[in-house]
């Protein structure tokens, strides 16, 4: 009795009660470690980062992990694939997913066919995410090698990325924003860093040599006229 009237004095008193420790803020994503102690993956506006890209990916070693950075244009998951082709289809998946509460949960897929699969065993660790100014942004952890496992494979082996990104509905990921996502040229080892910027369509018309070829032509049939 004693202890709960001392509990109604201080409350009305304005005594100063515990509260929770403030949550550490997201650390932004750093692109001037691209190439250099992290590998990345820009795709999107030339000279974007990863706060402006389409689509952004980091990796990098640490220890027995490798930790991942994602970051794209969208209000619902953004996410990564391994595979030993460039095709989608039995690969392994990590993808970060905006839910209807505003958090940023990092989940395991599996790829059947042309649709994904969630695997209740889930490797990632160490997680964080953030949805702000209509990007989905995590970073998260998840172990070099791991035991004989089909949905898991051992990063410590060169794989083909598969990126991808679009909406969710209710927290479930749903089809991918573009057509054809985004994919490594080639394989990918996790003990090379680079920095690999990837036009997005909008920024492929004029790049390619068939395109800057007939750039010329159209160009000379103009200047020299027509017969």
């Amino acid at each position: 009795l004693v202890f709960y009237l001392v509990m109604i004095y201080s409350d009305c008193t304005g005594y100063p009660f515990p509260t929770a420790p403030p949550v550490d803020p997201f650390a932004k994503i750093r692109v001037d470690d691209c190439g250099k102690t992290k590998g990345c993956f820009r795709y999107g506006k030339p000279g974007c980062n990863a706060e402006t890209c389409d689509y952004f990916l980091s990796y990098r070693r640490i220890g027995a992990d490798v930790e991942f950075e994602l970051s794209a244009d969208t209000d619902g998951w953004v996410a990564v694939g391994f595979s030993s082709d460039k095709k989608m289809g039995g690969d392994d998946v990590m993808a970060c997913v905006h839910d209807d509460n505003g958090r940023v949960r990092i989940q395991h897929f599996y790829n059947v066919g042309q649709w994904a699969k969630e695997i209740q065993r889930n490797p990632a660790r160490d997680e964080e995410g953030v949805f702000e100014n209509n990007r989905v942004t995590c970073r998260f952890k998840r172990p070099v090698y791991v035991p004989r496992e089909e949905t898991i494979v051992d990063l410590h082996l060169s794989w083909y990325y598969l990126f991808a990104w679009g909406p969710a509905i209710q927290g479930s990921i749903t089809r991918h924003d573009i057509d054809s996502p985004p994919v490594s040229e080639r394989v990918v080892s996790i003990y090379k860093y680079e920095d690999i910027f990837m036009p997005s369509a909008a920024y492929q018309t004029f790049s390619s040599p068939f395109c800057l070829l007939l750039i010329v032509a159209l160009t000379f049939y103009l200047l020299m006229g027509t017969p």
